[in-house]
């Protein structure tokens, strides 16, 4: 199992509406194509900032998953150019973190 922390900047002032879209639109549709949304978080430090985090049983299950919401109408069509306006994409950073043996989140 392993986990992406995605971080996002949304574009300035919009980090409120950003928050009701992907609470609203964006996790439940990600959920209703089998997607594991672990949690989600705006930054303290950063007006702007955001992050969130979903759990992968394999990289087989990501590609499918990918492969369900992304190549998906729903988000060609309406979804993606929604976050497009909202964030600044090319600030986005994904990592991939694998849990420790000790972790809660094993």
């Amino acid at each position: 199992m392993f986990y992406e922390i995605r971080r996002y900047q949304v574009q300035p002032g919009r980090r409120d509406e950003w928050v009701r879209y992907m609470e609203d639109v964006v996790m439940p549709f990600q959920q209703s194509k089998g997607m594991t949304v672990t949690a989600s978080f705006i930054d303290e430090e950063d007006d702007d900032g955001y992050v969130w985090i979903r759990r992968f049983e394999d990289e087989a299950e990501r590609e499918a998953l990918y492969a369900a919401v992304y190549d998906s109408d729903g988000w060609k069509d309406d979804i993606g150019p929604a976050v497009h306006k909202l964030l600044i994409v090319e600030k986005s950073v994904v990592t991939r973190v694998v849990p420790t043996p000790a972790s809660p989140l094993r």
